[in-house]
């Protein structure tokens, strides 16, 4: 543990479900755990008992919050946890809290396999709609010319971005053709139990957590990460967003959640010290912001200038593209509040300067 998760506290210690299992966090609450082949090597999906309406009254089964990315690993993992895990009964529905790919990439396939219909904000499902479809915001040739206007203007990387076409179709091959929309505040009645939505902003374009007063549980997807902060980016697709400011006032809605909720996160262990974790990532990304004003009082500076600032760590590729993400989300925060002035110089290149 590094030192902020020390601050936490992680009821279940250091258990995890085994792969093809899943583990009760709660009455009709269950924890699967699948991998990733990245960096971030894993992610958390969940089982909820529920009952739905039928046409001969009510149906016993499960809904399943959030999918894992498109390869036979992943459906493999699933198989197996129809076979052993779900007591006979069919999966209901499946709720997704966005769009990216380790959390929407199956859902087509677990919808048309259960015949259960996918529940979404209207924002992301549109979006994942598109990018099954296109080169949007991850890479091909609008992507290359976002970030070179950053200053990334290496050319191996520049045309291995242009290249890389079939990065979101890959993993997401397909969405369903229908959804039932979720939104800020909605109640979803799973198991006799209501969940509300909190919406999120920053990090994907309408993110979906759910609350459980009830059993005092957040389903906090990729909003609310014990160990990490999660990725928060401007891309080609929305260039003069303001991301991080959005995310920041994102995670305060959890603050009106009970200091002692157990928070349930797609990447990491399920916690408790959910106020903590807010006022923890407020704390990184402030001294994130102050190394970049800094820079920036020093001489302007575009976005690939600040990666060394803000990442200590060699970054390959793929890496880079979502640094760069994330340096000019600060750049924005900062433009946008006021103490950077922003300047198109004759290279076509953004760089920032103190006011």
């Amino acid at each position: 543990m590094n030192l902020l998760e020390q601050q936490l506290h992680y009821p279940l210690g250091d258990v995890l479900p085994e792969p093809g299992t899943t583990l009760e966090v709660a009455p009709g609450v269950r924890w699967i755990r699948m991998s990733l082949p990245f960096a971030l090597n894993h992610i958390n999906l969940w089982l909820l008992r529920d009952e739905m309406d039928g046409p001969d009254g009510p149906v016993q089964g499960w809904t399943i919050v959030d999918c894992c990315i498109s390869r036979d690993e992943s459906k493999a993992q699933w198989e197996a946890i129809f076979a052993t895990q779900l007591q006979g009964l069919p999966i209901l529905r499946v709720i997704v809290t966005h769009m990216h790919p380790d959390h929407i990439g199956l859902a087509h396939w677990l919808c048309e396999r259960w015949q259960a219909p996918l529940w979404i904000s209207a924002t992301d499902y549109n979006v994942a709609r598109l990018s099954t479809q296109s080169t949007t915001g991850f890479g091909g040739e609008s992507a290359a010319r976002f970030f070179a206007s950053h200053g990334l203007t290496d050319p191996d990387s520049i045309e291995k971005i242009r290249a890389r076409t079939n990065y979101y179709p890959s993993l997401v091959p397909d969405v369903p053709r229908s959804f039932h929309r979720l939104m800020d505040g909605y109640t979803v009645r799973i198991g006799g139990r209501d969940w509300t939505c909190i919406s999120g902003y920053g990090h994907a374009p309408e993110h979906i957590a759910l609350h459980c007063a009830e059993l005092n549980i957040l389903i906090g997807g990729d909003m609310m990460l014990p160990r990490i902060s999660t990725n928060v980016s401007v891309y080609d697709v929305e260039p003069e967003s303001n991301a991080l400011t959005q995310f920041l006032d994102s995670i305060d809605k959890f603050s009106a959640l009970d200091a002692d909720t157990l928070t349930l996160p797609s990447h990491g262990k399920p916690f408790k010290g959910l106020h903590k974790r807010i006022e923890q990532l407020h704390d990184h990304h402030r001294d994130r912001l102050a190394e970049v004003m800094e820079a920036c009082q020093r001489k302007p500076c575009h976005a690939a200038d600040i990666l060394p600032i803000m990442f200590k760590r060699p970054l390959d590729l793929h890496q880079t593209t979502f640094a760069m993400g994330e340096a000019v989300a600060h750049l924005h925060a900062l433009w946008y509040g006021g103490q950077l002035r922003r300047t198109l110089d004759g290279d076509g290149i953004y760089r920032f300067s103190a006011v």
